[in-house]
């Protein structure tokens, strides 16, 4: 999913929630769920990675080239100095 498509399902979730087709529970699902998908959908090497384990970092989605460099940037993120668990978030 490209940019202007996320943004174009958000746009059509939003409206529907104004004119009252949705509740706000259903909005913030779909919302999430376009971000996700947008974040998610890569070419070129990114890939999303997930930050495991306790602690600040823990569940933490970031995209990066590498697992090493998917490591540097929960723990630049999440202001940590110690070592940390990613997995690469598969579909």
């Amino acid at each position: 999913m490209d940019r202007i498509a996320a943004l174009r399902n958000v746009e059509d979730a939003l409206a529907e929630y104004e004119r009252g087709e949705t509740d706000l529970e259903s909005l913030e699902r779909e919302v999430v769920g376009v971000v996700r998908t947008y974040a998610t959908e890569f070419e070129g090497g990114l890939a999303p990675y997930r930050a495991r384990g306790d602690g600040p970092a823990a569940g933490l989605v970031v995209v990066a080239e590498s697992r090493r460099e998917a490591r540097d940037r929960v723990r630049e993120l999440a202001d940590v100095d110690r070592d940390v668990t990613v997995e690469r978030v598969d579909e």
